[in-house]
């Protein structure tokens, strides 16, 4: 058994205070190598998803069809995977992780190509949602076979770099797929996709253990708690909806409430989509420290700038700062999540990401909304104010969601003899 893969201590053991320190040895190359192969997997699921939005005239003038039409393909693919992500991963629930995970990423592999040679709407269609359906599996298991090929104790770091690929996805991929089926035609951005999911996919054939789930925590919730697990997922969709209540309107409170050009959007989403990648980064070392507090912060600094912009937002300093750290806050708070995710789950981890993921399209359905009533009945000055509120709910089911009952390491050895 190679040295990363010391088992975890038995969920049922009595949670010891304190962080245990990382080790060289927590991370061998192979398992390493996988770990970014997921990354990068992550990365071309969530570009393929929303690739149609840069590319909307070019798809419709090729295939003859409306832009409307085209914008059908992003709205199918998120319904496919919001409404049958928890069934279909509960359908493969005894399918071996490693088997699995390369069929899906032989299906997307496949599908995207599929999609690059669709001569009429109906064929990409068809394979848009085959790719979606692939993904719905994908998102549900992806975070358990990451963590089981590392201990517990770096179990945020290892989030922090799957959620890193879905990350640059809308902030290089989106942007990098436009311009490359601009300038050499949309077929050939779902070509480049495709090509980079192979290289992933072979990394994978190469280094995904026989057995990703062999640290035991991966499996099972470490600490198993419905309850808790319950709070998780209300924390899920309540600061999804404040997010995207925002987020879904940036165009209009950057020009109508701020006085902002139209032209500043998209440089503010790039520096927004950096700070994600930095809050990232931060809340996968932070949770490893405090898993209650790594999502707690994060809402309360989206809560306080989203009553910022509303109180200031005709500002557009900080109407751009506000948009900024708006990335800071949910990179922060994406490994914080599926951590608290994966310590409460009631069963399986991979039923319980599921329904997270489940939570969590409720939750940017609710918030795009909500922001869109709010933007027609009382204007968009107000929309940040309807984010806030959401935002502070979240802040009090996180502050509900306690730790387990801890105790000291010595009373814990003294117990178990």
């Amino acid at each position: 058994m190679p040295a990363s893969a010391a088992p975890a201590a038995d969920a049922n053991e009595v949670p010891v205070s304190g962080p245990s320190p990382v080790k060289p040895s927590d991370f061998d190359r192979r398992s390493v190598a996988a770990l970014v192969a997921l990354a990068v997997a992550a990365f071309c699921y969530v570009t393929v998803e929303t690739v149609p939005v840069g590319l909307l005239g070019e798809i419709a003038r090729d295939l003859d069809v409306t832009q409307s039409q085209v914008g059908l393909l992003v709205t199918a693919y998120s319904v496919t995977v919001a409404v049958l992500t928890l069934p279909l991963v509960k359908l493969v629930a005894r399918v071996p992780r490693r088997p699995l995970l390369l069929a899906l990423m032989a299906v997307m592999i496949v599908a995207t190509a599929g999609s690059a040679a669709a001569s009429a709407y109906g064929m990409l269609f068809a394979a848009r949602i085959a790719t979606a359906l692939s993904q719905a599996v994908f998102w549900g298991v992806v975070g358990p076979v990451a963590a089981g090929m590392f201990p517990v104790r770096v179990r945020g770091r290892v989030m922090a770099v799957v959620y890193t690929g879905g990350s640059i996805g809308p902030m290089l991929g989106v942007p990098g797929a436009t311009w490359i089926g601009q300038r050499a035609g949309w077929p050939v951005t779902f070509l480049a996709i495709a090509a980079m999911g192979l290289v992933a996919f072979a990394t994978l054939l190469a280094a995904l253990p026989a057995e990703p789930t062999r640290n035991e925590h991966a499996g099972r919730g470490t600490t198993p708690d419905a309850r808790r697990f319950a709070l998780v997922l209300a924390t899920t969709v309540l600061s999804v909806a404040g997010f995207f209540a925002v987020y879904t309107y940036t165009s209009t409170i950057i020009t109508a409430v701020a006085g902002m050009s139209a032209a500043m959007l998209g440089p503010l989403l790039l520096m927004r989509g950096l700070a994600d990648f930095g809050g990232i980064a931060a809340g996968g070392v932070l949770t490893d420290r405090s898993q209650r507090l790594a999502v707690t912060l994060p809402l309360v600094l989206l809560a306080s700038i989203f009553a910022a912009l509303w109180a200031f937002g005709a500002g557009p300093w900080v109407t751009g700062g506000v948009i900024v750290l708006t990335g800071l806050s949910m990179g922060m708070f994406s490994p914080a999540l599926q951590n608290r995710v994966m310590e409460f789950a009631p069963g399986s981890t991979d039923t319980a990401s599921a329904a997270n993921s489940v939570a969590f399209n409720v939750g940017i359905a609710l918030g795009s909304s909500i922001g869109g009533l709010t933007l027609t009945h009382a204007g968009a000055g107000h929309i940040a104010l309807t984010g806030a509120l959401f935002a502070a709910a979240a802040v009090v089911t996180s502050i509900l969601t306690t730790d387990p009952a801890r105790v000291p390491r010595e009373a814990a050895g003294a117990a178990a003899r």
